[in-house]
């Protein structure tokens, strides 16, 4: 895992260009942890929308998911709804061809990040768990599995897809 000091951060880029910030947002992240009130709360809104904007992710996004895993499996209580999100929406993209390949230093990392999903949605099954996080883990859960479309699916459920799927109405 690119450790946060590493002066290869500045090499790597997000949304809005090169990613040194990232470190600093990720090390913000320890210290909130809880669920958030809304988008815009922080440092959520800003890893969001700097390391899977608009459907795009880049060599930042990668090495970055790593670090968001490892902060939800070691943190103890309720977690953001965003831990496993995040992480899906980011492998979704990079298996849909919206970013770059994941670099070679970066690689090992990333893939160990992404198994780690499953132990990070285990060690944070009793704790309560809103529709949000619910939908959110069984994404994390089939990326980590290799299953994108069905993460990509899952990630697309609201009430009326729910209700649709339940009555059987697929008439578009």
């Amino acid at each position: 895992m690119l450790q946060l000091e590493d002066p290869r951060w500045s090499t790597l880029s997000h949304a809005y260009g090169v990613a040194g910030d990232i470190p600093k947002l990720l090390r913000d992240l320890t210290a909130a942890t809880e669920p958030k009130d809304g988008y815009r709360d922080e440092p959520w809104f800003s890893l969001w929308s700097s390391l899977c904007h608009q459907g795009d992710v880049y060599d930042a996004s990668y090495a970055a998911l790593p670090h968001i895993v490892e902060i939800g499996c070691n943190t103890k209580g309720p977690i953001d709804f965003s831990f496993f999100q995040l992480p899906a929406a980011i492998e979704i993209a990079r298996d849909n061809g919206s970013g770059p390949p994941v670099p070679d230093d970066l690689a090992a990392a990333y893939s160990e990040g992404l198994a780690r999903l499953i132990e990070c949605t285990m060690l944070h099954r009793n704790d309560p768990w809103d529709q949000s996080t619910l939908l959110s883990a069984m994404c994390a859960q089939a990326v980590a599995k290799g299953h994108t479309k069905v993460a990509e699916a899952i990630m697309n459920f609201d009430e009326e897809v729910i209700t649709r799927l339940i009555e059987q109405d697929f008439d578009i």
